[in-house]
């Protein structure tokens, strides 16, 4: 007799009966914590303090996943939120939360860890810095809209990303982005709908910088004359620096319009009390709150007390956004980064900001640093890396040396698995802060200050 294979159902992605739980507290990604029969259960979308109604979707053996089904007691601070999108965009995970418990949460969560993943002792409260905060709506200078073209409707949708999904979620505004770029999107969705090519158009990166409003459009082939034309009109109509950029990322300003011998507008952002001019190239890595960018850089001068003579090395330096105002300070600044482009426009920077005592470098940071000319003895160092952190990087401390190391984190597990190299090299946690770089969301950016002992 024929056997067939059936497969056995998946029980760890079956879904539970309904039941209620109360929730204790939150974890750094802002998941409520619950627990049951001995299994910690994480739950997106409720607070600590109240009473749910959820429903299993995965289960293993020491924790669960639930979804959340209903609020039977509601936190004191719950809110409603003020996005209508925000049950169906990724954006933002925390907007039913008030803002100053969400500070409160996110503080808590970077000193626990820190504590914790890092061997450190307790983390004293006078060594706590004062959270660098700002407004917790429109703060958002730069984002990335996708596209998505519905064969069936002949209709192109503008959105972001539902969350852990490629669905496009369409998007008639966003309260967490700068107002004049918020006000955007409605008009440039009705706008792109419009053109002939529109099903070979790529996501729109939409920009707010000094000197006024960009967007960049994707696109996959060349355009009509009549779509070049129609959106012309559009970036004309709206004051709005319009480029397209093809496969090779390469860029063609639309408007306004260049002459034969004029080069593409770039955007660019002011730091240290508008004395620095920082230019970048769309798709280049800036900060996206400008206005806790420049506390976040202050602080980081602050902190590192740049004296005249001194050499300091800035890892990650991206465009030059800690490296230019520090160079103000008359110290030798040696800045590095891994992306060429980058390191191509962090060096026209320096130039236009008549600085000569900053010198940037290209070089891979993940890997063996051993034959770069720039390592060598510092005064001080500062590290602003990607969410994977600078272990790498502080693998050469002992060849550096420097006094002080300021490092700036948008990971706090990773800060936390670092800061126990720099503790094993004798430094010590001299000052810790909250930067609240993304209001409305979970993530923690932070500073830490270690000292040599």
């Amino acid at each position: 007799m024929a056997q067939f294979f059936q497969a056995k159902p998946n029980k760890s992605k079956q879904l539970s009966a309904k039941l209620s739980l109360s929730i204790t507290q939150l974890d750094h990604l802002g998941a409520g914590i619950a627990q049951h029969q001995g299994k910690v259960v994480f739950i997106p979308g409720v607070l600590p303090g109240e009473t749910a109604t959820v429903q299993f979707v995965e289960q293993k053996k020491s924790y669960a996943k639930a979804k959340l089904i209903a609020i039977d007691l509601a936190s004191a601070d719950r809110v409603k939120p003020h996005c209508p999108h925000y049950h169906q965009c990724g954006g933002c995970d925390l907007q039913h939360m008030d803002i100053n418990a969400q500070r409160d949460h996110k503080q808590a969560a970077l000193v626990d860890l820190i504590s914790k993943l890092s061997s450190a002792e307790a983390i004293d409260a006078d060594i706590i810095a004062k959270p660098i905060v700002g407004d917790a709506w429109h703060y958002r200078r730069r984002a990335r809209l996708a596209t998505l073209f519905d064969k069936n409707t002949r209709r192109l949708q503008l959105g972001f990303r539902a969350g852990n999904s490629n669905k496009i979620v369409s998007i008639e505004q966003c309260p967490v982005l700068a107002e004049s770029l918020s006000a955007l999107i409605t008009p440039l969705a009705v706008n792109l709908n419009q053109l002939k090519a529109k099903s070979s158009l790529g996501h729109v990166e939409l920009t707010q910088a000094d000197n006024g409003n960009f967007a960049v459009l994707r696109v996959t082939k060349v355009l009509p004359a009549s779509d070049i034309r129609w959106l012309t009109g559009f970036a004309e109509k709206h004051q709005l620096h319009f480029l397209l950029q093809d496969d090779e990322g390469q860029l063609t300003q639309l408007y306004p319009l260049l002459q034969a011998d004029d080069e593409v507008t770039l955007p660019y952002y002011h730091l240290a009390q508008e004395s620095v001019r920082c230019s970048f190239t769309p798709g280049n890595f800036v900060q996206i709150n400008e206005v806790i960018n420049q506390a976040m850089v202050d602080q980081a001068i602050k902190w590192l007390e740049p004296q005249a003579g001194e050499r300091i090395l800035d890892l990650f330096c991206g465009v030059g956004n800690f490296s230019l105002p520090l160079a103000l300070k008359a110290a030798e600044v040696i800045a590095v980064e891994g992306v060429p482009e980058m390191v191509q426009q962090a060096k026209q920077n320096a130039v236009d900001n008549q600085l000569d005592n900053v010198s940037f470098y290209h070089a891979d940071l993940s890997a063996d640093l051993s034959t770069q000319t720039w390592l060598g003895k510092i005064d001080k160092l500062l590290l602003d890396p990607a969410r994977a952190g600078a272990f790498e990087s502080l693998q050469w401390l002992q060849k550096m040396q420097p006094k002080k190391v300021v490092y700036v984190s948008c990971n706090p597990a990773s800060l936390a698995r670092d800061s126990s190299v720099l503790l094993a090299n004798g430094y010590q946690i001299t000052q810790v802060g909250l930067v609240d770089m993304f209001p409305q969301t979970h993530h923690i950016e932070a500073m830490v200050l270690f000292e040599l002992q």
